[in-house]
């Protein structure tokens, strides 16, 4: 299922990459279409300017006229004064900074002809041509103005953009790609880093379950000497065997939880009644740091509909973190009520409590409350996640309320058997 979402978000994001490089591309074209179009607009006003400007000068137009060679089959005028050229030039360049066009041009006066009287604006053709008035001279003149490439001036009002737009989108592209091959690389170390978790724990369950019947084998049978002391050691070897047991079903549901293939094996059932058999399990261990339970089931209705294994952890969980967290003499409250058709679990304890900076972290996976360099309470910071999940699959919730030096105080909140 999470390799699946996975494929899911990568092929997503593959697509909108993909697409926005389309946009990308087709806004560059766009953006080279309109400044084609202004480039024509510009050429057309240096042109007509220049016209305007040359018919304001009629003895230039004269000298220019009358070098038009007649035997030209083109009708170019083939010689013209060099002043008149410069002059012309000067015209010419003086628009084209104006309109600001930087790219070489030439120009060619020619006399009148039919076929040369539209504008050919073509990448291929780019002559540019104005009819001089022809008020000022005979016949008229012809004003051509020829650019050898107009694809300068394009790249020269848009190349930047262009260079920066396409290294951005290659860089993006590169970068999203390295960051799936890593994440499918990370997916790939935690698979394997679960699964070995798991088989680990899975070998560890056949010795823990031998040592357990071992130790109750033990103290059954009392007809050795000294049997107080071996009574002693066989509850120390049940007393930790269900230490470890608890561990390593932490650590199998949680790998359960994270690969999504949990099944929960509703029944109706009391809630006080796995209350009662949880505290049974976990006395010994209360006992040994002379505490004590304290257990008020003031719930009418304590039926709910659930998994009992899996909240039977879940409630072992916030009991034991109630034990460990208890400096001395532990002192944990267990009571139930109603709600709004819920059924209430609270466990309260007057341990150390946690500060209120840590209360959004606390459900977190593998998280523990720092104490500095200390390390004397024992766990893996898997429990009160564990505990969550498993209650949110139900539809409960579990929230806490603590302060440091105040206790602690979890509240489990199910949906009793008549609201499911």
């Amino acid at each position: 299922m999470q390799h699946k979402k996975t494929n899911i978000f990568i092929a997503l994001s593959s697509i909108a990459l993909l697409s926005l490089l389309a946009i990308q591309v087709n806004w560059i074209l766009r953006t080279a279409k309109i400044k084609s179009d202004l480039f024509n607009e510009k050429a057309n006003m240096v042109l007509a300017r220049t016209a305007e400007a040359l018919a304001a000068d009629k003895d230039m137009c004269e000298k220019i006229e009358a070098c038009v060679d007649t035997s030209n089959a083109r009708g170019e005028v083939s010689e013209i004064g060099k002043n008149e050229v410069h002059k012309l030039d000067s015209l010419f360049r003086y628009y084209m900074n104006f309109y600001n066009i930087q790219i070489q041009y030439s120009f060619v006066v020619t006399k009148p002809t039919f076929l040369n009287t539209q504008n050919r604006n073509g990448f291929a053709n780019l002559i540019y041509q104005k009819r001089v008035d022809e008020g000022i001279s005979a016949n008229g003149l012809d004003l051509k103005l020829i650019f050898p490439d107009r694809k300068q001036f394009i790249m020269a009002e848009m190349g930047g953009m262009f260079i920066t737009s396409v290294i951005l989108i290659l860089v993006v592209l590169i970068l999203f790609w390295r960051t799936v091959l890593a994440l499918i690389r990370e997916k790939r170390v935690a698979y394997q880093t679960t699964e070995f978790l798991n088989n680990m724990t899975h070998e560890f369950k056949t010795p823990l379950t031998n040592i357990g019947l071992a130790g109750k084998m033990i103290s059954r049978e009392m007809t050795y000497p000294n049997d107080n002391k071996v009574k002693h050691y066989a509850e120390i070897i049940l007393m930790e065997n269900e230490k470890l047991s608890h561990q390593v079903e932490q650590v199998l549901g949680m790998t359960a939880l994270e690969r999504g293939d949990i099944s929960l094996k509703k029944s109706i059932f009391n809630m006080h009644s796995l209350i009662g058999d949880v505290l049974k399990t976990m006395s010994l261990q209360v006992e040994e740091k002379q505490g004590h339970f304290r257990f008020s089931p003031d719930a009418e209705q304590a039926e709910i509909l659930g998994d009992k294994s899996h909240l039977s952890n879940a409630l072992s969980n916030l009991i034991d973190n109630a034990i460990k967290y208890s400096k001395v003499n532990p002192e944990v409250t267990i009571s139930t009520s109603n709600t709004d058709q819920q059924l209430l679990v609270t466990i309260a304890d007057r341990g150390i409590g946690i500060d209120k900076k840590h209360h959004a972290q606390i459900f977190d996976k593998f998280f523990r409350v720092p104490t500095g360099d200390l390390h004397d309470v024992k766990g893996f910071g898997l429990g009160l996640a564990y505990a969550k999940k498993i209650i949110e699959l139900h539809g409960g919730s579990l929230c806490l309320q603590s302060e440091t030096g105040q206790g602690t105080t979890f509240t489990m909140t199910l949906p009793s058997v008549h609201n499911v």
